[in-house]
């Protein structure tokens, strides 16, 4: 390279140069026209290389010619930059403005869980007839959760329950909140008149109809003169409650070792009226076990089974929930889709 071409060399770079970066549209096309021009390879690189070849003469009016197109192309890039950056910045307001004459969003307001919506209408229907609320823990004993109930070891009912034991020697979860009942009549004397709503845990296999955690409310009536008829007008005036006026109530014998005599309750659908259709198929909604309390767990908690009587039921509230909303499938109520759970919005207000 001879010094004529290297000053030409000189004005076709930068009137190249200038015109790459000017027409640089974003950071990435003024990196790589940055390269094109002065970058290791480039035509200028190749010049400024070849200067220790020339005479001093040209090498010094080169080297000036050099400079002062690398400070032409340098300051050309320092203010393509600037002019990027701020029509990014540009854009990004734009992108942000908010407009604060338009209405605002409404903020979508949170509702209880439709369980808890159902089981708290349940407890209000007892607490209404003068029933208090009991609660316990949901690790029990063996003692409260069986035997006081009338489950000794060797009965068939603990292997019907598929009890889910814990670490601790003699303690499992609960199986029902029967245990309550058990742990109030132990620290008081009768009258009694309790509801005991919770979770309880069985070792079952999980199905439309079935979970392996799941909620009862159970009640506890003890006093002088407590009959069957009691029973049964109380589980009436609350079904009426729960269910519209019209309910009607049909008791049929069922064994549960802590009552006796015992019984299962079904209540007249309340969409067909007793006539049959897809929610009841019969026309009867099978709602709760119940029955007179045995006067063995009576006498298990101190009670004198000759003085006193009481009834005791146990209602499963997704049971209840199921057929108050027409939920077919019991696992809905725990997978936390929030499409489902919104249906509920306002159903508790």
């Amino acid at each position: 390279m001879d010094p004529q071409e290297a000053r030409r060399i000189l004005d076709e770079e930068r009137e190249r140069g200038l015109s790459m970066i000017a027409s640089a549209d974003s950071s990435e096309a003024l990196d790589a026209a940055k390269v094109g021009v002065l970058g290791r390879k480039s035509r200028f690189s190749q010049v400024q290389r070849a200067l220790g070849s020339f005479d001093p003469e040209d090498r010094k009016r080169l080297g000036m010619a050099a400079n002062e197109l690398r400070e032409a192309l340098q300051s050309a890039l320092d203010e393509r930059s600037r002019a990027l950056a701020g029509a990014e910045q540009a854009r990004l307001l734009e992108g942000d403005r908010i407009d604060v004459t338009l209405p605002g969003r409404r903020l979508r307001t949170g509702s209880l869980h439709p369980l808890t919506i159902v089981e708290d209408e349940m407890v209000g229907i007892f607490t209404r007839m003068g029933y208090r609320v009991e609660e316990g823990p949901e690790i029990e004993d063996d003692w409260h959760n069986f035997e006081a109930l009338n489950i000794p070891p060797d009965h068939p009912a603990r292997t019907m329950k598929d009890s889910l034991y814990v670490e601790i020697p003699g303690f499992l979860l609960r199986t029902e909140t029967s245990a309550v009942q058990i742990r109030t009549m132990e620290s008081q004397d009768p009258p009694v008149y309790i509801v005991a709503p919770g979770r309880t845990y069985r070792r079952e296999a999980v199905d439309a109809t079935h979970l392996s955690v799941f909620h009862q409310v159970e009640g506890l009536a003890v006093d002088e003169g407590i009959s069957f008829a009691d029973l049964k007008g109380t589980l009436e005036t609350f079904a009426r409650a729960l269910f519209g006026p019209d309910r009607r109530v049909r008791m049929n014998p069922d064994y549960f070792p802590f009552v006796e005599p015992g019984c299962q309750v079904a209540v007249s659908c309340f969409k067909c009226d007793g006539t049959g259709c897809a929610v009841c198929g019969n026309g009867w909604i099978e709602l709760l076990g119940a029955g007179m309390v045995h006067p063995k767990v009576l006498e298990n908690c101190g009670i004198d089974a000759e003085r006193y009587t009481g009834f005791a039921f146990g209602i499963g509230v997704e049971r209840v929930a199921m057929v108050r909303h027409g939920v077919s499938d019991m696992r809905m109520f725990v997978e936390g889709d929030v499409r489902f759970l919104q249906q509920f919005q306002g159903a508790g207000a």
